[in-house]
């Protein structure tokens, strides 16, 4: 169809979704600065080793322990508001630990980034599903989710250079006022679509005949309840569970390169300093390309006519069989093939990780922050449990059952969304029957 210059779609959605991409790199900024100034501050402060690892931790468990209320929240406040407050609140907390003497204090700073940041992607999820139809829609979650790698890799030479130049206080201070900026650029430049002063009619019809849920930016009276059927709704469903699952082994995947990746070529492969940390960038180059990819060929193949099954399912199956290589590293002492096989492994951890884009095809439409948050939160299980386990199956000299182990994980998530998620349909609520709290509606 061929438009005038006056029905033309605007492509306001790709503002938004630059947004998004933005705060996701804020996001990973303020969660790795901590790692980067973690020397210096051990020193300064005289903190142990033991404390500096309570340290790191303490934004997991909140983080974590938070997704579900996270998502919750997420349905019930209007997400310009929202997310506006949240980068303000965990920058506020970044900033402040540049003017900590004290581990307790710090402790307690870094517990709040978590709990701050908690609703983040359950609302990253909830926007997109808003703003973009459903054969763009793993694109646009590809897009924001190469933020996190942008964060942990590309970041990292930036963070240290910044460190050497003003300390550790000033790397702090100065990662939280980037962040209090990008809080009022939020609250200034983003609408929900049928907010949005300068989307027209054809953009806005294009998103909503797609599938985006548009409507669901209205928020009526009787859904401000918390009801916990809501949260019952996101247990009882297998297909959820599916996802749920996939994502906690997407996780562990991850979590392996984010913890355990650089002891392992160090301590395990004897290579140097220096030379680990040139290596272990590349597997992140390749996950960034990985997600990337994923993305864009599922929406692509969405376009040109396949199953919504296959166009969403493939990327993510063959991600998983990727990620098995893993294992081929027991089975070589060669620099080149170590690395590689961890690369190709990691770039099927990216072509894996569109899973954000079932969360918004499954999710029930008024519930799409609550599962987002349930969705999230069996991802982060991962990081609770995956190093724990590996520094288990561990010893000093050999670290394959570490590899078989993350390796048999990546076979589960691959049955699992192979056999457990099946059909993807959004699940439909019985609404015919009213609660006697008013919390459900019948829709006509």
């Amino acid at each position: 169809m061929i438009f005038s210059k006056s029905e033309k779609p605007t492509k306001k959605r790709y503002n938004i979704l630059a947004l998004i991409f933005g705060t996701v790199v804020i996001n990973y900024l303020d969660r790795t600065n901590i790692s980067v100034a973690a020397s210096a501050m051990s020193e300064s402060l005289e903190i142990s080793t033991v404390q500096m690892g309570l340290v790191f931790s303490a934004f997991g468990w909140t983080y974590v322990a938070l997704q579900i209320p996270g998502g919750i929240i997420v349905d019930k406040i209007r997400l310009r508001l929202l997310y506006a407050l949240m980068l303000f609140l965990w920058s506020i907390a970044t900033l402040l630990q540049g003017f900590v003497n004290s581990f307790a204090v710090l402790l307690g700073l870094r517990a709040s980034i978590g709990v701050f940041e908690a609703p983040s992607y359950p609302a990253n999820n909830a926007i997109v599903t808003k703003w973009f139809p459903e054969e763009e829609r793993a694109s646009a979650i590809a897009i924001y989710t190469s933020g996190q790698f942008i964060g942990l890799a590309f970041l990292f030479p930036v963070l240290t250079a910044v460190q050497d130049w003003v300390g550790w206080r000033g790397l702090l201070i100065a990662s939280g006022i980037v962040g209090i900026i990008w809080a009022v650029v939020w609250y200034v430049f983003y609408r929900d679509p049928d907010r949005h002063g300068s989307i027209n009619a054809t953009e806005l019809s294009h998103i909503e005949k797609g599938g985006g849920l548009v409507k669901a930016a209205q928020k009526s009276k009787s859904l401000e309840k918390f009801n916990w059927a809501d949260l019952a709704e996101a247990f009882k469903h297998r297909k959820l569970w599916g996802v749920y699952i996939g994502q906690f082994c997407i996780g562990s995947v991850a979590i392996f390169f984010l913890t355990w990746f650089p002891t392992y070529l160090v301590e395990y492969r004897g290579f140097d300093f220096i030379k680990s940390g040139f290596l272990a960038s590349v597997p992140f180059l390749a996950a960034f390309l990985g997600v990337l990819l994923s993305g864009f060929t599922s929406d692509f193949l969405i376009k040109k006519g396949y199953s919504i099954e296959f166009s969403r399912k493939t990327p993510v199956l063959i991600g998983f069989f990727l990620s098995f290589s893993i294992v081929g590293a027991n089975y070589t002492d060669s620099t080149f093939f170590i690395i590689l096989f961890l690369t190709i492994a990691f770039f099927g951890n990216g072509l894996a990780s569109i899973t954000w884009v079932f969360v918004s095809l499954i999710a029930p439409k008024n519930l799409v922050g609550l599962i987002g948050g349930v969705f999230n939160l069996m991802g982060g299980l991962s990081a609770v449990i995956v190093p724990v386990v590996i520094g288990a199956l561990v010893d000093e000299d050999d670290f394959s059952p570490a590899l078989f182990f993350i390796g048999g994980i990546t076979i589960v998530g691959f049955l699992s969304f192979l056999l457990v998620v099946g059909k993807i349909k959004r699940i439909e609520l019985d609404t015919t029957k009213r609660a006697v709290n008013g919390l459900w509606e019948s829709e006509k």
